[in-house]
């Protein structure tokens, strides 16, 4: 995936991950809980979705199925890599070392990362 996706977009994204395929008017009552935006608006990100080659489409009738083409952990797969290219040289030590540094982590957090690294230890 070559262009970025907008936080605007990516609100999209999540509710077609969630559930799909969807219709524009599916989409925008699912997000009327937590934005304030005309169908009109979600119809535009849906466009500019379309041209990303994100999602597709295929008609139903008078209307479009809208369905995700990238999947949830392959996007947050490749938006952490841009992370850690970008900020910490594309190394993970330096990354996790910001955080615990900052007071970012919880004793809860540790656990979860000492377990993780014990499983792929074995």
């Amino acid at each position: 995936m070559a262009e970025r996706i907008s936080d605007a977009e990516h609100a999209v994204m999540e509710v077609l991950w969630d559930e799909s395929p969807l219709t524009a008017q599916d989409v925008s009552e699912r997000l009327a809980s937590g934005k304030d935006w005309s169908a009109n608006t979600v119809k535009t990100l849906l466009g500019r979705l379309l041209a990303k080659s994100v999602i597709a489409h295929v008609a139903d009738g008078r209307r479009y199925l809208y369905r995700p083409l990238v999947a949830r952990e392959d996007y947050v797969a490749g938006e952490s890599r841009k992370l850690m290219d970008r900020l910490f040289g594309g190394k993970l030590t330096p990354l996790v070392a910001h955080l615990a540094e900052r007071d970012e982590l919880t004793a809860q957090d540790i656990e979860e990362i000492e377990a993780l690294l014990k499983g792929l230890k074995s």
